[in-house]
């Protein structure tokens, strides 16, 4: 099976490409360092060209509003239209537990537009929704710093291994389009300022955490169940500590 990888030179496409290589599949990386651009088209329709399937786990480079918004819309709706000339039968991507719950959040309104435009084409699909990944909760943790501390609210944290990401994917991706959507997040759930104040404990980081019910998460303040599935979710099996012993300043 032919599976174009929309950002298969990033964290979770790579991994993705090189399981499904293993698994027998032709998966191709489609980038701009691969000649593959989506936001202008250029290269769009030959690396499309014999494929089943497309997984998009692209990502903005900027996450400034008018940014991230064009990236999201405008991306998602040429590669739409060279898979329906393509006669591509399954269309997959990547976006974000709790997007729905934050339309004012300018990075979550763009994934929305993103799955509206998904979810209105003629291309039937299959749309996973990760929790955020192991990889990146150093960076959380640097946004939410301040003067005083690191400032996070103590709300549901349920973080995922970027791996497991990747092999959720890439079985979606060799089944049939679900035409709706799968959540996927880590194993264990965690009170958020507890679990960046282990975290920032074990990599031996002297900053504070503040416990803060108004703590902005990437611009947006959070509530319980913003970050976390609903029930059904498929859990992963690898805990975030153990996964840290091996990954640690990687």
């Amino acid at each position: 099976m032919k599976i174009v990888v929309i950002g298969g030179t990033g964290l979770i496409g790579s991994r993705l490409i090189e399981k499904l290589t293993e698994h027998g599949h032709e998966a191709v990386a489609a980038a701009p360092s691969t000649g593959v651009n989506t936001l202008t088209g250029e290269g769009l329709a030959e690396a499309l060209e014999g494929a089943q399937v497309v997984v998009d786990v692209s990502n903005s480079p900027s996450w400034e509003r008018d940014a991230v918004w064009n990236f999201f819309t405008t991306s998602t709706s040429n590669v739409l239209a060279a898979e329906k000339k393509a006669g591509v039968g399954h269309h997959v991507a990547v976006s974000i537990v709790g997007s729905e719950k934050l339309p004012a959040n300018d990075y979550f309104r763009a994934k929305i537009a993103q799955e509206e435009l998904i979810e209105k084409s003629d291309v039937p699909y299959s749309l996973v929704h990760a929790t955020q990944f192991f990889e990146f909760v150093k960076g959380i943790a640097d946004e939410a710093t301040r003067d005083d501390g690191v400032h996070v609210a103590p709300v549901r944290f349920q973080p995922i291994a970027g791996a497991e990401v990747s092999e959720n994917v890439g079985k979606v991706a060799v089944g049939a389009p679900l035409n709706g959507r799968l959540e996927i997040a880590g194993p264990e759930q965690y009170q958020m300022d507890e679990f960046f104040r282990g975290v920032l404990k074990a990599l031996g980081d002297p900053r504070t955490v503040v416990t803060d019910p108004h703590a902005r998460y990437f611009g947006s303040e959070l509530e319980q169940g913003t970050l976390v599935p609903g029930d059904g979710a498929t859990l992963g099996r690898i805990d975030y500590y153990e996964w840290l012993k091996t990954n640690q300043g990687k």
